[in-house]
């Protein structure tokens, strides 16, 4: 079969993506709630397993619920393909799962055509991505870029400990750091994503190739003022843990113009007052602070801002600031061989290709630590994602499988451990 000739069956993995959808949907919203290790999370896993079980494959789940399903040899390194089954609260239904639906259908299609592969392809389903905890767990135990420490202090935005969230589905801390896979039984990782945000729809452009991710910083602040009444206590008496947070949030668009750069994003997404009651100063404001750039000595300097103008805010409203910072993951630079590889492919294809930077973080830029990774984007329409709205039209997820589809082809069709 020519390189042109190779499509996949986009009925088929339309059933696939409506398969895993069916775990956690919110009737009153429409959003998807698979948040990590969640009974949702490992009741989709388990559901997911046994089909690529039925399929043929050799399923294994490592120690963070990681899923894998090998096609292929059973030596030697493999071309790990996939993306994540989580989703934040009140989710979409393609980011990350559409990835991992995408994976097995470009095997199924594999097998359907009669292809051997000479290098495994290994389907795989992270966990824990979207950083309820704080990271990316799943691919970071792939990698080793996660340690005991960090698990026995990680929780999520309503207090629960990861160990806990992990005793309760059967997992340990033990499991978590027994999942590196060794750099030698991984030849490459390819991830097909939506795009999250407009830049390919507004172009017409139907396949983005990421070159760069950007890195995330999550900080969770605390300012701690003075509840008390909000008829008997005068304006300038008042020790307003909201009044700050408000104050904080103003001088956002200032901190990234003076101190970032066009790639710089600061959200303050999470927030909760405490006492959250109409008539009551709130004496407390935890928040959610995440910093994002494509340079590592951007995103350094953009924390010592935040928290140089959260304290002096602290200081004029009477308040005392914490600032504990729950993870970074640098940005990075994905393989550029892998990339040059994919956009030649879509030029075979005569598929329109661009490349691009990712401002939001996938398992690509863990994966890359290990070995050559690569992230493919589908356009996402209005650019809205982790949202019920989110929605990326079937054309567009059809020529993304196919693009992969014709690189698995290629890729696995070499011995040893080199790929290009």
């Amino acid at each position: 079969m020519s390189l042109q000739g190779a499509k996949i069956d986009l009925d088929r993995l339309k059933k696939l993506l409506d398969g895993v959808n069916q775990f956690g949907l919110s009737a009153v919203t429409g959003g998807y709630n698979r948040q990590g290790y969640s009974d949702e999370d490992m009741a989709c896993r388990a559901w997911f397993e046994n089909v690529m079980r039925a399929d043929g494959l050799t399923v294994s789940r490592d120690g963070a619920a990681n899923l894998f399903g090998r096609f292929g040899p059973e030596d030697g390194p493999a071309i790990l393909i996939g993306s994540h089954l989580d989703t934040v609260a009140d989710g979409g239904a393609y980011d990350g799962s559409l990835g991992v639906c995408v994976a097995l259908e470009c095997v199924r299609s594999l097998q359907n055509q009669g292809f051997a592969p000479e290098m495994a392809i290994e389907v795989v389903a992270t966990a824990e991505e979207e950083g309820r905890f704080g990271g990316m767990l799943g691919s970071q135990a792939i990698a080793g870029g996660v340690n005991r420490s960090w698990i026995e202090q990680a929780t999520d935005a309503d207090g629960i400990r990861l160990v806990d969230a992990l005793k309760a589905q059967g997992l340990t801390s033990e499991g978590i750091l027994a999942s590196v896979r060794s750099p030698h039984e991984l030849a490459a990782f390819l991830e097909l994503h939506i795009e999250q945000g407009p830049v390919l729809e507004a172009e017409g452009i139907p396949i983005g190739v990421a070159e760069h991710v950007s890195g995330v910083c999550y900080l969770d602040m605390t300012f701690t003022g003075v509840a008390n009444h909000s008829g008997t206590t005068p304006m300038t008496h008042r020790a307003d843990a909201f009044g700050g947070l408000a104050e904080l949030g103003t001088f956002v668009p200032e901190i990234v113009g003076s101190s970032g750069t066009d790639q710089s994003r600061i959200t303050i997404g999470h927030v909760s007052l405490t006492p959250n009651h109409p008539h009551t100063i709130p004496g407390k404001a935890n928040f959610s602070v995440i910093l994002r750039d494509t340079s590592e000595v951007v995103m350094m300097r953009l924390k010592e801002r935040i928290e140089e103008t959260a304290h002096a805010i602290a200081g004029k409203h009477r308040l005392e600031l914490t600032s504990v910072q729950r993870s970074w993951l640098p940005p990075v630079e994905l393989d550029k061989g892998l990339a040059q590889h994919l956009l030649d492919v879509a030029k075979q294809l005569e598929l329109p290709a661009t490349a691009m930077v990712s401002g939001a973080g996938h398992d690509a830029q863990t994966m890359q630590s290990v070995c050559p990774s690569a992230l493919v984007f589908i356009p996402s329409r209005n650019g809205i994602s982790h949202a019920p709205e989110e929605y990326s039209a079937w054309e567009d997820i059809e020529k993304g499988a196919n693009l992969l589809l014709n690189s698995l082809r290629k890729l696995s069709s070499r011995k040893g451990g080199a790929i290009l």
